[in-house]
Parts: C-alpha cells; structure tokens; sequence
C-alpha cells in the first residue's frame, strides 16, 4: 500500500509539473502574439515607413549610331512636413504668403484653394503634403526652394525633396511613336513609371533596371538615409533607325500632309537584306496640324483595303501557279466590265493588253478578268496560293499593336460570287503598310522574305548584351522565274505605266501605284481615298524598299500624285546621303587622324574604364561626381570638377544625356540641335548665369 501511494505521489508530481511548464507555454505564446502586439506592429510600421525604394536610371533607346532618342533627366517632387517645429513656429505667419505663391507658380488652383489645403493638412499633422501638383525640373526647383517657409530649408521648413527621373525624347517628335511612351498607372501605379507603348514597351524588361532599398534612420534626432541595396541601371536599346533617314522621311511626308490635307500619312524605308527599319514616320491631323499621334504603319488604325498595290501579289499567284504568263493578252474594252452584277471600271479604256501591260496600267478590269478567268472554278487555289505567300498573318514585330491581316476564304460566311474577282485587285481584304512593304520587300530581295525589325542590340554599360541578327520568315516565296518576272512588272510601272513620275533622273525605281476606296462602316465607299506608293530602289540592286500611305487626301487622291512625290523625294535624299556615300573612294593620305579631346566627364566611368585597360599613364583620384580631363606629357590627369551655381559648365565634347544633367544643374533651360555630341554651346563656358535662362547646343 505504501509503495503505491508512493508512485501515485510521484506521478501526481510529474504531471504537475507538466501542467506548470504547458500553462507556461500558452502564457508565453499568447504574450507574444498579444501582449506584445502592439510593439511588433510599431516596428514593422516604421520599417514600412521608413523604407525608401531607390529607383534606377532607366536606360536609354539610341539610333543606329548611338544617338540618343529617348533618356531620363532629373525631375522633382516636393512635399513638406507640416508636423516639424520650425513649421510650426512660422505657419500661421507664412502659409498664407506660401499658398499665394504656389498658386501664381503652378496656375492650376486659387490662392485660397490652395491656404484650404495646406490648413487641412496642418491640422491633421501630414508629415509629407505633396506641394507640387507635376513633375519640376532643376531650374523649377531651385525658384520652389525661395518660397515662404520653404526658404528656411529642410530642417526649419520641414522641405521634402524627391527626385524621379523624367523621360524625354531630344530629337522631339522625331520616332516619337516607334519610341513610344511611359504609363505611370500602369498596375495601379505600384511600379511607377513603366514602358506602355512602342520601344518602351516591348523592351520594359531591359529599360528599367533594378529598384534599390535605402531606410531612414533617426540618428540623434538627424534623419539620415542609408543604402542597403543598390539599385542596377537600365540598359541601352539600340535601334536599327538611322536618325537623317528619319529625319528626311518626317519632313517629306509632313510636307506633302500639309499640301494634300490628308486624314493621316505614314512612311516606312527598310534595308532590303536585313529588314532593318531605318525611318518610319507616322503624322496624324490633330489640332489643325500633323503630329505622331498613332502608329498607322503597323497599328490596326492603319489597317486598310490595299487597293491596287495588291495586284502584285494577285499576278505573282497566277504566274507561280503556271496559268498565265505576262506576255498573255487580255481585252479590257472600254474600262467597264460586269462581274457576277458587280460592275468593274478602270480611269480609261485600254483595250487588249498583255499581263504586264496590265500591271503597269494598274487596270483594275484586266487584273479582274485574269484571276476571274483562271481561277473561278477553284478559288481556293488563288486563296491558297496568296496565303502561301505568307501575307496572311501578322509579322510579329516587337512593338505592341499590330493589325491584324483579313483575307475572305471560299466557304465563309461572306465568301460571294464577287470575292474572287474584288479581292485580286486589292479589296475584300486588310493590310497594314508594314505587312505590304515586306511582301515587296521579299521580291526586291530576289524572293527572300526576311522579318523587319527595330532593334539591333541591347547594351549595359557599352558592353553588347543581346544582338539581333536578321531572321528569314521564308527563304523563298516564289520561283526565281516568277520572281524575276514581279521584278520587270515593277520596273515598267515607273518605266512606261501609272509611276512614271516616280522614277529618278538618277537612279531606276520599281514600285507599283495604289488608290483605294475607303470603305467608312455602314454607308459603304464614300468618296475616301487611299492613296499609297510601294516600291524599292535601285531598280537593277535594290538596297531600300519603301511605302508611302496617306489616308484621306483633300487635295487628289491617285497614288501617284499623292504619295509619289514622297516617295520619290525621300528616294532621292536616300540615295545621295547613303549610297552614293558608300561608294566614294577613301582618302588614302597619310594624313594623321585628330581625336576630339576628353575634357571632362564622370568619375566613375573614367576610373573604371581605365582599371578595364589597365592603362598606366592615369593619375588622380577625384573625389567629385565629374572628373576634369587634362594631358600633362604622356600622361591623363584627372582633377575634381564641381559644379558652380550660376557658371556656365563646359559640356562641349559630352554627350546629350550628360550635357543636359550639367547645365540643368546648373539652373539653365536646354534648347538642343542635331544629333551626336555637343559641339558648340551658346552660352560660354565659364560665364555667369541667371537661372532660367536658355542655352543652345549644336550636336554633330
């Protein structure tokens, strides 16, 4: 008995004890969820709130020779903290005159809307009331710093300055569309500014970098910020468009939007071996004037009935397929002919003409009647023969928004006894100007269809990252017979048919002439035009394919006279500028090459470029953000280089990017002409400033 009153004791004991140990483990648990709760929620608070993310430099988009054609410079935001001390000890004295101030400098609220804000935001303690309503430059900033409370600083005025980049384009509306655009609202905005549209878009994931991670710590009542992560810069797009071709596409076809008073216009020039997109422009009427307001080339707003520019592809189907050749002959009579009830009509009556005659005349009856003739017992071998071409589907560029070829198909809904003979000479169908001009673009390549494309490489930092070589989509779309044929078709039409006007005292063009009818929704063809031009040159070895497209011309309507003369201007200036230039002997002299002199630029990139050398002949350590470059003897030497308010920097020599960084710095405006690096600059080095004032750079 009492040995087992004895182990009941000692279990008893054992149990206790583990009812103590587990009452002190719940205690323990629910302390730290609960008890404590309050302190955990205030840490993770302030490491939320004191958590600053460091946006990276976004990289730059750059033509064919490195200009730069979009880049980010500094932006601001201000805000202020109306809960500091020294706000507080001046508010009520000077927020009246601050709110006054505001609303004359941004315009966009009363001075009393503005004291009605500020006073709701004192009240509640905002440590950080946004003040600025957009983005200010350095110049702005510097104006914003003189405010009332504001010009006590960041401790006594409780000023808050936040830098975002700001994207710009240098060369102005130049590409604008193929550059495309930033969405700040993108995924409700949690990303900031990202690519949206063009350039931007399709290479987001190369252009933003990596964000970096500071915190805010209160050190002896001194907030200071420290980095944890650094955040990677963007890297560079490298574009295949070659900023003189563009230039000299945009202002031709401007020209001639402005004396034609058409809807839109856009143009595009493609290297023919490699599908490189060299110019592309596209000007929309918007406002009484012409701007790049949409991508018409490739978008589905350009989207169109090709009209007679399609005929190519029509009578290239029937020579491929063996039944008809370009010497057969054809009676067109009078320019009237009825198909299935539909009536056909040409501008004149040609009488009997052979295929090619046909093509070159652009007869609208003779392309009807040879397809119609050929191919009404089997239309799904025309249908299938065109699509063999490889014209039915979209070309996939990079950029985002591409229309979306339509072809009708015996056994559709819509299929009629018209199709066949409306579809062979550019109707009942949909192209962009892009998917045209590659079509075109493979018969003047010798039947070769090649992929067009807007970027060459992606860079980091200079060095090559991702290149772009040309992609074949077909090697070869047609016969070398019929492909040899499609060829003297299109010579002829500037030779003898409706391109004449076209051709170059210089140089032979082949190319063929468009007019389409504009169907507009419900009311059918209404009186609206495209008018369109496409075509390669030179003849005999080709090295450019193009199309010319205006949509809605006022002034006329034939492809020949409308977007002829484009075409053929644009040619010319091609022709000189490019080709002939390849063509010039080489000086041969033994004459030294003089290389512009480094005068200055970033430290950083100074040093490590000569670690990456090991060049031994360097001395100096700049402590500055820029370096001073001087030569002493054989060797570099590298100084500290600030940057004075209101001095002018010397940007000669820099590129545009860093120029413009200085010298908005600096508190100036920045008006830029040409491309390249900065050669001259209107204000001299050296000189004193005022800030706002405007200064001009000449780039070559």
């Amino acid at each position: 008995m009492g040995i087992r009153r004895s182990i009941i004791s000692r279990i008893a004991i054992v149990y206790f004890v583990l009812l103590l140990f587990g009452v002190v483990v719940v205690f323990k648990m629910i302390s730290v969820q609960q008890i404590k709760n309050e302190r955990w929620e205030k840490i993770a608070k302030n490491l939320s709130e004191n958590t600053v993310i460091v946006e990276p430099n976004r990289g730059n988009i750059c033509a064919d020779d490195g200009s730069v054609l979009a880049t980010s410079v500094p932006g601001y935001y201000v805000r202020i903290d109306l809960a500091a001390e020294g706000v507080k000890r001046v508010y009520a004295n000077e927020s009246d005159s601050l709110a006054y101030f505001l609303s004359r400098f941004f315009g966009d609220a009363s001075r009393q809307e503005y004291n009605r804000r500020l006073n709701e935001a004192y009240r509640s303690g905002n440590r950080g009331f946004m003040l600025t309503p957009r983005k200010i430059d350095y110049t702005e900033l510097q104006e914003l710093k003189k405010f009332p409370i504001l010009r006590r600083g960041r401790f006594g005025g409780g000023m808050i300055v936040e830098q975002e980049n700001k994207r710009i384009t240098p060369l102005g509306i130049l590409a604008y569309r193929t550059i495309g655009g930033l969405n700040k609202g993108a995924y409700g905005g949690v990303h900031g500014n990202i690519g949206y549209t063009g350039l931007e878009g399709a290479y987001e994931q190369y252009l933003k970098g990596e964000e970096g991670i500071s915190y805010k710590q209160n050190l002896s009542g001194r907030w200071v910020t420290r980095t944890e992560i650094e955040p990677r810069d963007g890297m560079d797009v490298i574009t295949t468009i070659n900023v003189k071709l563009q230039d000299i596409a945009e202002s031709a076809l401007y020209k001639q939007l402005k004396i034609t008073d058409a809807d839109w216009g856009t143009t595009i020039l493609m290297e023919v071996e490699t599908g490189e997109i060299k110019a592309v422009a596209n000007l929309g009427l918007e406002n009484g004037d012409y701007y790049e307001n949409y991508n018409y080339a490739l978008g589905h707003a350009g989207c169109y009935e090709p009209g007679s520019t399609f005929k190519l592809v029509s009578l290239m189907a029937a020579l491929e397929d063996g039944v008809v050749d370009t010497s057969d002959v054809f009676d067109t009579g009078n320019g009237t002919w009825r198909n299935n009830g539909r009536t056909i009509t040409d501008t004149h009556g040609y009488g009997k003409l052979t295929v090619k005659q046909i093509f070159e005349k652009s007869s609208n009856v003779g392309t009807a009647m040879v397809i119609t003739s050929r191919y009404s017992s089997r239309p799904r071998d025309y249908v299938d023969r065109v699509f063999g071409f490889g014209i039915n589907k979209p070309i996939g560029l990079e950029v985002k928004g591409e229309g979306q070829p339509y072809f009708k198909y015996p056994g559709d809904a819509d299929w009629w006894g018209t199709t066949l003979g409306s579809m062979a000479y550019g109707y009942d169908s949909k192209m962009t100007p892009l998917q045209i001009l590659n079509f075109y673009n493979a018969v003047a390549n010798d039947g070769k269809m090649v992929k067009p494309h807007l970027v060459k490489e992606i860079r980091d930092k200079g060095a090559l990252v991702k290149q772009f070589k040309t992609e074949i989509i077909n090697p070869m779309i047609a016969s070398k017979e019929t492909i040899g044929k499609a060829q003297a078709m299109l010579k002829g039409v500037c030779l003898y048919g409706t391109g004449r006007t076209v051709t170059s005292e210089y140089f032979d063009v082949a190319g063929k002439t468009g007019t389409a009818r504009v169907a507009t929704g419900n009311t059918g063809y209404s009186g609206l035009y495209l008018a369109s031009f496409a075509g390669y040159f030179p003849a005999d070895n080709p090295k450019y394919s193009m199309i010319v497209t205006f949509n809605n011309p006022r002034n006329g309507y034939y492809g020949a006279s409308i977007a002829g003369p484009v075409f053929k201007e644009i040619a010319e200036k091609v022709y000189a500028s490019q080709i002939l230039m390849e063509n010039v002997p080489g000086d041969n002299s033994d004459e030294e090459i003089q290389l512009p002199d480094v005068k200055k630029g970033k430290s950083e990139y100074i040093l490590r470029i000569a670690k990456e050398l090991e060049l031994k002949n360097v001395r100096g350590l700049p402590e500055t953000e820029l370096a001073s470059v001087t030569r002493e003897g054989g060797e570099i030497v590298l100084g500290d280089d600030n940057i004075t308010p209101g001095i002018v920097p010397d940007v000669r020599g820099m590129g545009v990017s860093n120029a413009i960084f200085l010298l908005e710095n600096a508190g100036l405006h920045v008006k830029i002409k040409g491309v390249g690096k900065v050669t001259l600059q209107s204000l001299n080095p050296g000189e004193k400033c005022r800030p706002g004032q405007t200064v001009y750079l000449t780039l070559s």
